[in-house]
């Protein structure tokens, strides 16, 4: 695709000037005939170092020219992610400049203020592993939480997208521990910033499921052929020492060819270019019926598709998920991913590689606030959407698969691998491991010389345990208050929150630290209109509109919007398949039950049998809820027969 006039650059030659190869998110445009390297093409009567500059500064811009958001200035001068981080972090200062500050997001890292603290600034870093699947091995573990205690705040975090967060690292302690992560088995890169970001996948381990192993396989691969290749991150981290590590071949094929136009050939990054993608990128993997990873919120979800032998036969796909949006930007909307069609086995790479460089080529680089493909998806249509897509697969789609009805699955509790082993699968309320249970998961883990998986909904799964050790890891795991799931409240189990505060630079309000509040106040409701205290439903709560809980999949949703205030949002699915859509704004925390009393008193007078609370929220429609609440006078007191 050919850019305009106005967005090329020209390449410096002593005092010459000419068209250079340019990248706007974009095919690069490539002046010479037959796609030479710049550095290779001679001009005038000696070969010189050439630069890519951008117009002169004089110059004043044509009406024509395209905005460019100020990351994508940052992007293009980095070197492929490396100036001027390496340069910040050699500096004194406890901070690094907002170049660097953005840069770093690409290496798995977030520049973080406590915003607790009044008066000078402390600074500290967020960091972010990188786990497909969810799977961590026994070695990587045992490093996070050394690390944890030594460098970070003591806890570890476990994340919706099954990765590990250590908070409160140093700038002058990131290199130790970087570099320590990197040698023990892990990475951090791409866990942040404009690239795809971890790719998720099913936890459980059964090893004798041809599905689970298939899908887990696709999703290492995915995320293999989707990893950055520059270099930069082990020249930062690890002062250039080479990595080993094998990758499939079909994983280096497909990244490499090229015969649909999907790369750039000369350059150190053949996916990404210079500019990466617009904004970030989120995959998962699944099997049909378990809908453990939120499948329908992601840019690509994709689905292991067999034949009725049980045969591995291909994937269907979907696109154009996502969950953020921007308080009072109509603009802006959390979207479910739509069926793309489905691809045989053989060529999920290649299919997934053409999508990504749709989005690369035609996503908005202006405003970062529609930048995510969910938008390019929703103004093209999914037919135009999938037109486009074919060009770099070079065939077209088949009509997707039909597939069974989802279900929400935890792997919470004891469990068989199918190969002889058990796995527990223990809960952890917000995904943060400390104190006690920190202690005891690491004296297990080390013991044992187990692994573990990371789920989507913040919990952890130790595997491969010997039914022998059954007795003695269950007395462990109870002694540290860490519960076998059915001594859990069941809304505990489902319920999902963001850090938010006080580290988070984007959080309004609180959801962490709020969250268990929050449930105990739900709970006294429901236990006040005799709803029983099996029932449930979901919630998850964020501190902020950006979806980082994926609240707008939840039946009852909080979303920050103001100091101690939530917009509430209804009608999600418990099996994550309904957008909830927003009920009202402004809730501040202290008025909680005056909206909760007569929306759970009217679910449990006016259900339909075994309806779900978000379900029944969509029958009876947001509009008679809200006069429902309007009218609530709080007369009932006692507990309903």
């Amino acid at each position: 695709m050919a850019a305009t006039a106005a967005t090329m650059k020209t390449a410096v030659i002593g005092d010459q000037k000419v068209p250079a190869s340019g990248f706007f998110g974009r095919r690069s445009v490539r002046w010479d005939p037959v796609h030479r390297s710049l550095r290779s093409l001679p001009v005038g009567p000696t070969s010189r170092a050439i630069r890519a500059t951008s117009s002169p500064a004089a110059t004043k811009p044509s009406e024509s020219e395209v905005k460019r958001s100020k990351v994508e200035i940052i992007k293009e001068h980095s070197n492929f992610l490396r100036y001027p981080l390496n340069e910040e972090l050699k500096t004194e200062a406890p901070n690094i400049n907002e170049a660097a500050t953005q840069l770093i997001k690409f290496h798995g890292s977030y520049q973080q203020t406590d915003r607790e603290e009044r008066g000078k600034k402390s600074y500290s870093f967020m960091l972010r592993t990188k786990n497909p699947s969810g799977k961590v091995p026994n070695q990587l573990y045992l490093a996070m939480d050394t690390l944890a205690d030594q460098f970070g705040i003591g806890t570890l975090r476990l994340t919706t997208r099954q990765t590990f967060q250590l908070h409160g690292i140093l700038k002058k302690n990131l290199k130790t521990v970087l570099s320590t992560i990197i040698k023990n088995m892990g990475s951090t890169l791409g866990a942040c910033g404009d690239l795809n970001r971890n790719v998720l996948a099913p936890a459980a381990p059964y090893n004798s499921n041809k599905e689970y192993l298939f899908a887990q396989e696709t999703a290492d691969n995915i995320a293999a052929l989707l990893t950055p290749q520059s270099g930069a991150y082990y020249d930062v981290w690890v002062d250039g020492e080479k990595i080993m590590s094998a990758e499939p071949p079909e994983v280096v094929k497909a990244r490499e060819d090229n015969s649909h136009g999907t790369n750039f050939p000369d350059s150190p990054e053949p996916i990404y270019g210079t500019q990466f993608l617009p904004r970030k990128f989120k995959i998962a993997v699944t099997v049909p019926t378990d809908n453990s990873v939120d499948v329908l919120t992601n840019d690509i979800g994709v689905v292991v598709v067999s034949d009725s032998n049980g045969e591995l036969q291909g994937f269907n796909i979907y696109v154009g998920g996502g969950m953020g949006r921007t308080h009072r930007v109509e603009a802006t909307f959390p979207r479910l991913a739509e069926p793309l069609g489905y691809v045989p086995k053989e060529d999920i790479l290649y299919a997934i590689k053409a999508i990504v460089v749709t989005q690369r080529e035609n996503g908005r680089r202006d405003d970062r606030r529609y930048s995510r493909m969910k938008y390019l998806v929703d103004k093209w249509g999914i037919d135009k959407f999938r037109s486009v897509v074919e060009q770099y697969y070079g065939k077209k789609f088949e009509a997707s698969r039909e597939l069974p009805e989802w279900e929400f699955k935890s792997y919470l509790g004891w469990q068989e691998q199918g190969d002889g082993k058990l796995f527990c699968g223990i809960h952890i309320d917000n995904g943060r491991i400390g104190g006690t249970p920190k202690k005891t998961l690491r004296d297990i883990i080390e013991k044992y010389g187990i692994d573990v998986r990371l789920t989507p909904n913040q919990n952890i799964i130790l595997t491969d345990i010997e039914p022998s050790w059954r007795d003695s890891i269950a007395a462990s795991l109870a002694q540290a208050g860490l519960l076998e799931p059915e001594d859990v409240d069941p809304l505990n189990l489902t319920a999902m929150a963001c850090p938010a505060f006080p580290l988070c630079p984007l959080a309004i309000t609180e959801a962490e630290r709020g969250i268990p509040g929050i449930l105990k106040r739900v709970r006294a409701v429901l236990d006040k209109f005799g709803i029983k205290g099996d029932e449930s439903l979901v919630i998850r709560v964020t501190g902020c509109p950006n979806g980082c809980a994926r609240p707008y999949m939840a039946e009852l949703g909080f979303v920050g919007d103001g100091p101690n205030s939530y917009q509430i949002w209804l009608g999600g699915t418990p099996n994550q398949t309904a957008l909830a859509k927003c009920f009202m704004n402004k809730v501040k925390i202290q008025e909680l039950e005056k909206v909760l009393e007569p929306l759970f008193y009217n679910w449990k007078i006016s259900r339909l049998q075994n309806e779900s609370f978000g379900s029944f929220s969509i029958r009876m429609g947001l509009d008679k809820l809200q006069d429902l609440v309007n009218k609530w006078d709080g007369l009932v007191e006692s507990t309903v027969a």
